[in-house]
């Protein structure tokens, strides 16, 4: 990554901000469709990262969103997506947002539960309307090697497997929904190409029974991708070919299969497409010695980035991969903190980082995924960050506006 347009941005807009960088992004784009040809759409998990401007840019280079909230509809209907393209999913859907959905046209309905299913049909009737579902399912298995995973244990997420026979025929009794697939997810954050690869051949196998026990030729599948990113030092990056390859035989078997001869095949993913173009820039507020330890205080912190704290789902704190912007040849021994009168604001301990001096600007990589909307921003009342989409040479501002703390939002500078 250039520096200079690193330092670029911190001159322009100051810090703490978000950089993320569409070339890079693109080419992740460009290398999925290249490993997967034909065979898959993409579908782009708002969740990872709901930026307007982001959506935008990604609404002419995927097929899909997925959204996880109405909050996260209404910012892809602010982006310009169609509602057709769009399917919600989420396990505590309320009644105002099921309406909402329907009413606007939302493409799917990810049904989680009966519960939710009958809560939508009686929402269609009102409105004259028959609403396309996908039901989700949970399965009883996921292989080892994914970060986080929802399956084979209580979870709140679809229909676990064992209960399909008492909860699928409930929801295709409504009549004002139209079941046309379904959907799974069940880990993510996986860098080992063989449990992904075993985990589609798990959904391959349920896809096909259940489709083949309620002779069910559906539309559209959606597979939970589960691809991770190395985020820490020594994480070997996953191998897309090797997944690509176990991922054909999944989709081969399947498409072999007349009842799936006109399905299409979605992937789910949002870490995998833009958590590796994103950085999180901090900027060295003071440095002390405590205690035998040199500690550089940054002007943002688990406030602004709370995953990179190491608060986000991890049992065990291992920084991300950052860097000293503009380098240096001596190396030192550090830890960088945040700005929060709370101990656990911590970027990362016994870092190895080039020599730092106050107003020293720090880059957290990793940083476009599960950043500034998986934060408390409001903890200590601290101005939250700048978001700046980098466009070829181009530095466009998309910050969010935030109750009670406006910011100028989606201008363009540079």
């Amino acid at each position: 990554m250039d520096d200079s347009i690193l330092q670029r941005v911190s001159e322009q807009f100051g810090t703490p901000t978000y950089v993320y960088f569409t070339s890079q992004i693109e080419r992740r784009i460009e290398e999925l469709r290249s490993a997967f040809g034909h065979r898959v759409a993409l579908s782009y998990a708002v969740k990872s990262n709901p930026n307007v401007g982001l959506l935008e840019w990604l609404s002419r280079r995927v097929d899909y969103l997925d959204v996880s909230s109405i909050g996260e509809l209404r910012l892809a209907r602010e982006a310009g997506w169609e509602p057709s393209l769009i399917s919600f999913t989420g396990p505590g859907k309320r009644e105002f947002e099921l309406r909402e959905a329907i009413q606007c046209g939302v493409g799917e309905l990810v049904v989680e539960s009966v519960r939710e299913a009958v809560l939508a049909d009686n929402i269609a009737e009102a409105e004259g309307r028959k609403q396309n579902i996908i039901v989700r399912l949970s399965p009883d298995r996921v292989p080892k090697g994914f970060g986080d995973h929802m399956a084979g244990r209580p979870v709140a997420f679809g229909i676990d497997v064992e209960d399909i026979d008492q909860e699928l025929p409930r929801i295709l009794a409504l009549r004002h929904l139209r079941l046309i697939g379904f959907h799974i997810f069940s880990g993510t954050q996986c860098l080992k190409a063989d449990a992904i690869g075993d985990n589609y051949d798990i959904f391959a196998e349920i896809f096909t029974n259940t489709c083949q026990q309620y002779d069910i030729a559906p539309r559209k599948l959606i597979f939970g991708a589960g691809m991770g990113v190395p985020y820490h030092s020594g994480d070997e990056p996953l191998d897309l070919g090797a997944v690509a390859e176990r991922a054909h035989a999944s989709l081969d078997g399947l498409a072999r299969q007349a009842r799936f001869a006109a399905t299409e095949f979605v992937w789910e993913l949002g870490r995998y497409l833009v958590a590796e173009a994103g950085f999180f820039l901090t900027r060295v507020v003071s440095i002390k010695s405590s205690r035998g330890a040199r500690i550089g205080v940054c002007d943002g912190g688990m406030n602004n980035h709370l995953a990179a704290s190491g608060h986000f789902g991890m049992v065990v704190h291992r920084p991300y991969v950052m860097h000293r912007v503009g380098g240096g040849t001596e190396i030192e021994t550090v830890d960088l903190v945040g700005p929060l009168c709370t101990s656990i604001d911590r970027l990362g301990r016994g870092l190895k980082l080039a020599k730092l001096q106050e107003g020293d600007l720090i880059a957290v990589h990793n940083s476009g995924a599960y950043g500034i909307t998986a934060s408390p921003i409001h903890f200590i009342s601290h101005p939250p960050p700048k978001e700046i989409l980098v466009v070829e040479d181009r530095l466009i501002d998309v910050s969010r506006c935030w109750m009670g703390q406006r910011q100028d939002c989606s201008h363009e500078k540079g």
